[in-house]
């Protein structure tokens, strides 16, 4: 990509954000920053016990990405954040204007498979039924592009790069 964007990974739990992210950001020579890292340890625990986040929750969090990624403002980075609202992106475009988004997006079915396969991550599977509720595509006004998670994550990362590119065109 020719302008050093940064591209906020967005889907919902389980369509690889954490692992396409950091391969994204490889491919292009930019840093990548993990979302569920800006997360405070109340958010943690509360998805943990099977609790989905409310909006009161996610402003702070959605606030620390929207940091981050205005400090790498003409930089380029990489950070995943399941954005899934519109509200949300329109808050992270509030402190990062120009970022970009790789709505990650796949089959229901797959996704949960996936999600069953993974260790060690606090989101349960019980939580996907309300992600893909409060989950609002990307609309035409957005900057951004929607990539099939089928295949491997290789696949996956050059799928996004391609569509990333054509974007700039």
């Amino acid at each position: 990509m020719s302008t050093p964007h940064v591209i906020v990974v967005m889907g919902v739990a389980g369509t690889g954000k954490t692992t396409i992210g950091p391969l994204l950001a490889a491919e292009l020579g930019v840093p990548y920053a993990e979302g569920d890292d800006f997360h405070p340890a109340a958010n943690i625990a509360k998805m943990s016990a099977g609790t989905p986040l409310d909006d009161a929750d996610r402003w702070p969090w959605l606030d620390a990405i929207g940091q981050w990624a205005h400090g790498r403002a003409g930089l380029g980075g990489v950070v995943s954040s399941s954005a899934l609202k519109r509200a949300y992106r329109d808050r992270l475009r509030s402190e990062a204007p120009g970022a970009v988004f790789l709505h990650l997006s796949g089959d229901r079915s797959l996704i949960e498979e996936r999600m069953a396969g993974r260790q060690g991550h606090f989101m349960p599977t019980a939580l996907l039924d309300s992600q893909f509720t409060t989950l609002q595509p990307l609309e035409d006004d957005e900057a951004g592009v929607a990539v099939d998670v089928s295949g491997t994550p290789e696949e996956i990362t050059q799928r996004a790069v391609a569509a990333l590119r054509r974007l700039e065109n």
